[in-house]
């Protein structure tokens, strides 16, 4: 009864919706079900799943990041007119893309952290002024095609694998960074990012620096959104436009997994597979004969009934303050130092 209960909760529903939907595809298209084929699919999906692990972090600890599909195109642009073909070039430019990367989100979260300007706004602006400076560079057109070592990161592979043929390296860097994620959240640094989205005040009491554990979550961010980039590199080519629409299908199949907008709950392994889901609907619309203009409307209607469901299943998620416990100002000095509060000291 607990596992049926599980699965028809909404953080696992995601699982069976997935498995239905593979099942369907399979049944369409037969071919599909052939190992090689379906390490294609993981192939093509990583780099989503990436995103929506970013994007997990940031939506579980209570905020939003619109930013990550512009980076990720401002990434692949900086990738694909840097290194150019010259191999010399790869490391040095790496380096260049994850420190942008850790700047785009340490700005992010110090402007809503430290200024409390919304995070909706805060990174709805950080997405127009990376695409703007992503237009000015290229003019709109597609620049820049590196070396194809470098892009082997995002089509190739280990091959001569029995059964499978060919492993890609992106399915390899999928599996370690969630694992990675799997990991930090067992950890008490991960553990405190799920218990300020759900309950900032009790949070701030309890000795964390909120405004350091909300930031991390979108260096975080920018640093899967970094990753996906590197591999669109080599999956998509060196575009412009790569990376537009990502940041709405990360919060999607975030959504999707039962992570519950407004923070405090969710698995990031669900989120994973709420990026798997989505792009298994759209490859079934596909071989439906849907047409792909229908995806924007598809993704909202995912999004309000997966809220609608996740709301319905659960009610209020969130825990009251303690008796007797007032919420710090805004002004509140907790935000900086925050001591424990003596009615926790016990605990």
């Amino acid at each position: 009864m607990n596992a049926i209960r599980t699965l028809l909760s909404p953080r696992g529903a995601v699982f069976l919706l997935l498995a239905g939907l593979l099942l369907a595809i399979t049944v369409i298209s037969p071919s599909f079900a052939e190992p090689s084929q379906l390490i294609r699919f993981v192939q093509r999906v990583a780099p989503i799943a990436i995103v929506a692990i970013g994007q997990y972090f940031v939506v579980v600890g209570g905020e939003f990041d619109l930013s990550m599909g512009s980076l990720i195109t401002a990434q692949v642009v900086i990738a694909g007119n840097l290194i150019g073909q010259d191999a010399s070039r790869i490391a040095p430019t790496l380096i260049l893309m994850l420190v942008l990367g850790t700047l785009v989100g340490l700005v992010n979260g110090l402007l809503v952290t430290l200024l409390r300007i919304p995070s909706f706004i805060v990174t709805l602006g950080m997405m127009l002024a990376l695409l703007g400076g992503v237009m000015y560079w290229t003019g709109g057109a597609a620049t820049g095609n590196p070396v194809d070592s470098f892009r082997a990161l995002g089509r190739g592979g280990i091959r001569g694998i029995p059964v499978i043929e060919i492993l890609p390296y992106s399915v390899l860097i999928l599996t370690a960074v969630l694992l990675a994620a799997i990991l930090f959240t067992r950890t008490a640094f991960g553990r405190t990012i799920v218990a300020l989205g759900e309950n900032r005040h009790v949070a701030r009491y309890s000795g964390a620096r909120s405004w350091w554990v909300t930031t991390s979550t979108f260096i975080i961010s920018a640093f899967s959104a970094t990753v996906a980039g590197v591999l669109l590199v080599g999956y998509a080519g060196v575009h412009p436009k790569v990376g537009q629409g990502y940041e709405f299908i990360a919060i999607t199949a975030v959504v999707l997994g039962g992570v519950v907008l407004g923070g405090g709950r969710g698995w990031v392994v669900a989120a994973v597979a709420g990026a798997f889901a989505l792009e298994a609907l759209f490859t079934l619309l596909n071989f439906a004969g849907v047409p792909s203009t229908l995806r924007d409307g598809i993704q909202g209607i995912i999004i309000i009934a997966s809220v609608a469901y996740s709301a319905s299943g659960s009610g209020s998620h969130r825990r009251k303050a303690p008796p007797g416990s007032v919420p710090p100002s805004p002004t509140s000095p907790l935000d900086g130092k925050e001591p424990v509060a003596p009615a926790m000291r016990g605990s």
